[in-house]
């Protein structure tokens, strides 16, 4: 479960500096935000709201027009951001410095703390790691991963770095590349362009909707089977279950996706193998193998690639070998 930053007893950071005189005219909440940009507008905009920001010591309204010059205060109250206890569960970092982790989600982690799923989360393994990830939302997590889709997941360790890092997700700056195992054999790579809501009926899923939010999923192939094909997947924007509706849209869904995908399809003259495999294959084929993004601090370019679990290689390997007895 995920709170509100609150305040706390500790004592607010106050800081001080002075409206650029090449600012005059602007609006208090403008400057504030070029002043102070390792913040959010909106936590801004609540200081701002609280009297925790002051222009010329005194509590003004967000359009209030500066005139150049005029002292600004600022009274940094982080709080805390999550009511999640710490807990001792692994992480598989593939990055790691002082601004940012870029984690190894495994299979079966789930990523937030919500009904069903309290504790043992993504949340509770980070905030073990690094205790300060209290003061950031979701304790950092940027952008989030199925439970049962394994892969390269950016978590903020700053809240400047949080803060920049959401702003590249929101200008789709940030590289995300997905293997998909997929029904059919594909002839030719495509993009899927079909905006995405909430399922009409059933609330657990996603559906395409022509009031949804826009989403893009571009997919090329990588290697065809006897009756599947591997995918590259490439993602525009990032609305949850993406990939899956998308590729079963497309009418090439996921291997063991239950909740897109139908119930097991077995492909005529499967050889035992390939027929246990995909009797035994319980979650998507889905694996967020790479990702890249701008450093948060530096601007350099930051690279991150998680190898392949050992399921979905298992799978891959049992489909070639059915392929190659064709």
């Amino acid at each position: 479960m995920t709170t509100q930053p609150a305040d706390t007893d500790t004592p607010p950071e106050r800081r001080a500096t002075q409206v650029p005189f090449d600012a005059a005219g602007q609006r208090f909440d403008q400057v504030l935000a070029a002043l102070y940009p390792e913040f959010s507008r909106s936590r801004l905009a609540a200081w701002i709201k609280s009297g925790d920001a002051r222009l010329d010591g005194k509590t003004v309204r967000p359009r209030e027009a500066v005139r150049g010059g005029e002292s600004v205060e600022l009274d940094v109250r982080l709080g805390i951001a999550t009511d999640s206890a710490p807990e001792s569960i692994a992480l598989d970092l593939l990055y790691e410095d002082a601004d940012v982790f870029v984690v190894n989600k495994p299979v079966g982690l789930v990523v937030h703390p919500g009904a069903g799923n309290p504790a043992g989360t993504l949340v509770n393994a980070l905030l073990h790691r690094d205790p300060q990830l209290v003061a950031l939302p979701r304790a950092g997590i940027v952008h989030r991963l199925d439970k049962d889709t394994s892969g390269a997941l950016i978590v903020a360790r700053t809240l400047q770095a949080h803060t920049a890092l959401v702003e590249q997700l929101a200008a789709r700056t940030i590289h995300r590349q997905y293997e998909a195992i997929v029904y059919g054999r594909l002839i030719s790579g495509g993009t899927v362009d079909a905006p995405l809501d909430r399922h009409p009926v059933d609330r657990l899923r996603r559906a395409v909707v022509d009031t949804g939010k826009p989403a893009v999923t571009h997919y090329r192939v990588r290697e065809r089977y006897r009756a599947h094909t591997a995918v590259e997947c490439q993602l525009e924007t990032g609305r949850t279950h993406q990939i899956r509706v998308h590729m079963a849209h497309a009418r090439h869904p996921l291997v063991g996706d239950s909740l897109y995908g139908g119930s097991l399809r077995l492909p005529k003259g499967a050889t035992p193998a390939l027929a246990e495999a995909l009797r035994g294959f319980k979650r998507q084929a889905l694996h967020a193998e790479r990702i890249v993004f701008a450093h948060p601090r530096t601007g350099d370019t930051v690279e991150a690639q998680a190898p392949r679990p050992a399921d979905l290689a298992a799978l891959i390997a049992t489909l070639r070998q059915d392929a190659a007895e064709e």
